[in-house]
């Protein structure tokens, strides 16, 4: 059949699954959107109030579910305004693929109207990125950008569409042909003597630690690594985006490692004879100081990006291959094994965390963070997704709401995006609409992107956002104290009465400011159908620990005295 450029696109989504798409039309976009109406009763569009928001939805929405989230924008500024979006899901590996109009091809060059070089912007922050000159290469090119963006590591892709290539017409056949790709060929198996070689470092290791990243989440390879962990009883710690990928509630789980990571995941770390690096890039908040991290320790690293052996941290082994494959190659040949005192001593190291733990310390008067973030935790029974932004509150989130199950914590955390939680919370709702959905947000990353409580209303999405305000830009005011002798320079905040704003919107909300308070808020707001915002106005200068300072050596933690102690 013969159909327009703008209904191949639609024609496309149909035929890669795709049910929601989060966008905003322009004049650049508007055929596809005009489109957009026949497929009315199979595909829908959500309309957003910024495009960032699309991004973000899109990027939340791919994390809950691990299938494409779809984004759209017209050229010029809405093009660009996906940018931040695209860049937090690189970071990250969330598979996206974004749709943007572009002026004619004869005024592409000519700074016409709302004109953007938007393939040569995007090119740092996407997987890939394709403009379509041609409208019979339309449907073969979107199923590559899908392609791309799901295999191998996953990432954003972005795929350019003229307006006169929208309107153009030709003869549809979807491509079902495999997509080969010269010089794409993401690795799957490890060679044997790879096997051999960490199968011989696990036996001969006293204090083994499994290092749980993103990626076993996104090669689904949960089962395998409690196997591994299991069968070897190696403790395993988490990066802040591998929580969930084992139950925080396993013995064998220490919890999360790094800057503000537990005291007892870092010590082991350091005192490791053997790193077991699964799917994680050994990010610099994960580290600390390169000269002095894990220095006797030999590494196994196994990541599907063969990029990221060796780039940070030099392994003994490094394999490059999807996880599932990887363990299953290795499992079968594992040996068991125990290590009671290692086990013995890292017990010791989390019996003294818990001895500094902040929810152990008399605070009358005060609500505190962590209070909030551990009874929300409580209330909903540990089982819901929690979609934060970015500061104090995210970690206090990882160390105080424990997960159980994968991707029930979203988060940006390789770019550090503020205004990613909301709108993201919103598009985990439309892949997952029988969870329960918390946006976790601070006071100051919440007004980045609050026009999408619009949004939130249009669709009736139930989504309950949970506002950390301070009156602080919290996480760098911390820096301020710690290094700059509490020099407060733009940190202190005005906000808005975030009651009132909810009320404008038509969003029913709650003020909390006394602990005793926060159980009944938080049953009001999962007794509603639609979205609500709960505004918990918590001390204004608190702190978050252990913290490594950047830049220092892993084992150089600040941490919190006892109580008693000065």
């Amino acid at each position: 059949m013969r159909l327009k450029g703008s209904e191949i696109i639609m024609e496309c989504l149909l035929k890669e699954g795709v049910h929601v798409m989060f966008g905003y039309p322009g004049g650049a976009i508007l055929p596809t959107y005009d489109a957009m109406a026949k497929y009315d009763d199979r595909l829908h569009h959500v309309l957003v109030r910024h495009e960032q928001g699309a991004s973000h939805m899109a990027d939340g929405y791919a994390r809950a579910t691990g299938e494409v989230g779809v984004c759209i924008a017209t050229s010029g500024p809405g093009a660009t305004n996906l940018v931040t979006g695209l860049a937090t899901a690189m970071m990250d590996s969330s598979p996206i693929v974004a749709i943007t109009g572009q002026v004619p091809i004869p005024a592409i060059g000519s700074d016409a109207f709302q004109e953007t070089d938007v393939t040569g912007v995007t090119l740092p922050v996407t997987k890939h990125n394709y403009l379509v000159t041609d409208v019979r290469d339309l449907a073969y090119t979107i199923k590559e950008a899908f392609y791309i963006a799901r295999t191998g590591r996953p990432g954003p892709v972005l795929v350019d569409v003229p307006k006169d290539v929208q309107i153009a017409e030709t003869e549809f056949i979807y491509p079902e042909t495999d997509i080969v790709l010269p010089g794409y060929h993401p690795p799957s198996t490890a060679r044997e003597h790879e096997v051999e070689g960490a199968l011989r470092l696990i036996a001969e290791a006293e204090r083994p630690i499994i290092l749980a990243g993103h990626g076993i989440m996104m090669s689904g390879a949960m089962g395998e690594v409690r196997e591994l962990a299991e069968r070897a009883q190696i403790p395993a710690t988490l990066t802040l985006l591998g929580k969930g990928a084992l139950p925080e509630e396993h013995p064998l789980v220490i919890g999360m490692m790094g800057m503000h990571g537990e005291a007892c995941s870092n010590h082991a770390i350091q005192e490791a004879d053997l790193l077991i690096a699964l799917g994680m890039r050994f990010d610099d908040r994960v580290t600390g100081n390169l000269k002095t991290y894990a220095v006797n320790a030999r590494k196994i690293h196994i990541d599907i990006d063969r990029s990221e052996i060796n780039k940070n941290v030099k392994a003994d082994v490094g394999i490059a291959g999807d996880l599932k494959t990887v363990l299953n190659q290795l499992l079968p040949k594992l040996e068991r094994k125990s290590h009671p005192e290692w086990i013995g001593r890292i017990r010791d190291w989390q019996e003294d965390s818990s001895e500094r733990d902040i929810l152990n310390y008399e605070t009358p008067g005060k609500l505190l963070t962590a209070q909030v973030i551990n009874d929300i935790w409580r209330i909903t029974g540990g089982d819901a997704i929690t979609v934060t932004d970015v500061g104090q509150h995210q970690m206090l989130e990882a160390q105080y709401y424990p997960h159980q199950r994968p991707a029930t914590l979203l988060t940006s955390g390789g770019l550090g995006t503020m205004g990613f939680g909301f709108p993201a919370a919103i598009g985990a709702k439309f892949g997952k609409p029988d969870e329960e959905i918390w946006a976790i947000v601070g006071d100051g990353g919440f007004q980045m992107t609050l026009c999408e409580m619009a949004t939130a209303v249009q669709e009736n999405a139930n989504v309950n956002i949970a506002i950390i305000n301070n009156n602080f830009l919290g996480m760098v005011r911390q820096w301020q104290e710690l290094f700059f002798e509490k020099r407060y320079q733009a940190t202190p905040m005005v906000n808005p009465d975030f009651c009132k704003l909810a009320d404008a919107y038509g969003i029913p909300n709650r003020l909390v400011t006394q602990r005793e308070q926060v159980e009944d808020a938080v049953e009001y707001a999962r007794s509603i159908d639609g979205p609500t915002l709960i505004e918990f106005v918590v001390e204004k200068e608190e702190m978050v620990y252990p913290m490594v300072p950047a830049g220092a050596d892993l084992h150089d933690m600040k941490r919190r005295p006892k109580p008693g102690e000065a």
